[in-house]
């Protein structure tokens, strides 16, 4: 199948695709006599699991590591495991970072009297040198 049909088989994106292959987490396409990628089922289960990392949101380099160990019949499931928790552990300190930002501007946005008046704590508070 050509990158467009392997695209939609595997939902992603032929740019994505190209990306993946240029950076060698996709091994590179066989080619037609006339140069276009030709892709088959090894192709497609790549680009799923590729595709299902980056919705976990793993970084392209644990994509690279966990693509390694899934390849590797002989990988011990504890490496595997290693990446997941390193992997829930950033999840955690991001959620936590995003609850802190969150809070912060609810609480600035209460203060906010949000009428016809021109002054905004918001904007001083951005606007601040703190």
């Amino acid at each position: 199948m050509n990158i467009g049909q392997a695209a939609t088989a595997s939902g992603v994106s032929a740019k994505m695709i190209r990306y993946y292959e240029s950076i060698g987490l996709l091994p590179a396409a066989a080619r037609t006599d006339s140069g276009y990628r030709v892709y088959g089922e090894r192709e497609l289960h790549v680009l799923r699991f590729i595709r299902r990392a980056r919705k976990l949101g793993f970084s392209l380099e644990r994509i690279a590591e966990l693509l390694s160990l899934w390849r590797d019949d002989s990988r011990a499931s504890a490496d595997v495991k290693r990446i997941a928790l390193a992997h829930v552990t950033e999840l955690e300190e991001r959620i936590r970072e995003l609850t802190e930002m969150r809070d912060t501007l609810a609480t600035l946005a209460a203060c906010c009297h949000g009428d016809d008046r021109p002054d905004c704590p918001i904007l001083q508070t951005l606007g601040s040198n703190v």
